[in-house]
């Protein structure tokens, strides 16, 4: 019986069914001991409605050259990455889900998305006549 009180203190005195509850909140398909790696995060940041919209925008920018199309989704992205990167850099509740390891590092979202931008700035830039 000793071992069991012990067990259920215990059990009170760890952090681990809170730290448990804000992955359930911040990442409810989280499934593991295993943190998040740069791979899940690249994936889940990738696959929010607002990251679909602006691939989709981007194509089309690719698509049809658009200059003014691409300074769009340039910023877009801008915008979008800004509030990936400093989004709760400070708020406890976000900084207890990077511990527990359900949020990984955005790094390889942010490095992919300035991929593209330099990419797009790079195609739709008008190409100038070489005079002969």
């Amino acid at each position: 019986m000793g071992s069991l009180r012990r067990g259920v203190i215990l059990a009170t005195i760890l952090p681990g069914a809170a730290m448990a509850e804000v992955c359930d909140k911040v990442r409810p398909l989280w499934g593991g001991p295993a943190p998040a790696t740069l791979w899940d995060e690249f994936i889940g940041l990738a696959g929010t409605p607002v990251s679909l919209v602006l691939i989709l925008a981007s194509a089309l920018a690719f698509r049809f050259r658009s200059q003014w199309g691409g300074l769009a989704v340039v910023v877009g992205w801008t915008l979008w990455v800004s509030m990936v990167a400093f989004y709760g850099g400070h708020d406890s509740i976000r900084q207890q889900a990077i511990s527990e390891g359900c949020i990984g590092s955005p790094a390889l979202f942010i490095g992919a998305v300035a991929a593209i931008c330099i990419a797009m700035i790079i195609y739709t830039t008008p190409r100038q006549d070489r005079m002969s």
